[in-house]
């Protein structure tokens, strides 16, 4: 029997500061870390701090949609 919706969900991080600020003029690019969250945990969208090596720090990356 197939399942209607799976549980564990592929979602992909972005950086908040690069997509606010702009990039740096030095750097292209835009910081993104690919994860897996469960729905039925996580029901919102998930932000976690990650190191972006465009901005040279440890920023709150945020989901987005696909």
């Amino acid at each position: 029997m197939a399942k209607g919706k799976d549980v564990r969900v592929t979602v992909i991080l972005q950086c908040t500061s690069c997509v606010r600020n702009g990039v740096n003029k030095a750097s292209t690019g835009i910081s993104r870390y690919i994860t897996q969250k469960n729905r039925h945990n996580t029901p919102n969208r998930l932000e976690l701090r990650k190191f972006c090596p465009y901005c040279h720090k440890h920023t709150i990356h945020g989901e987005i949609k696909k």
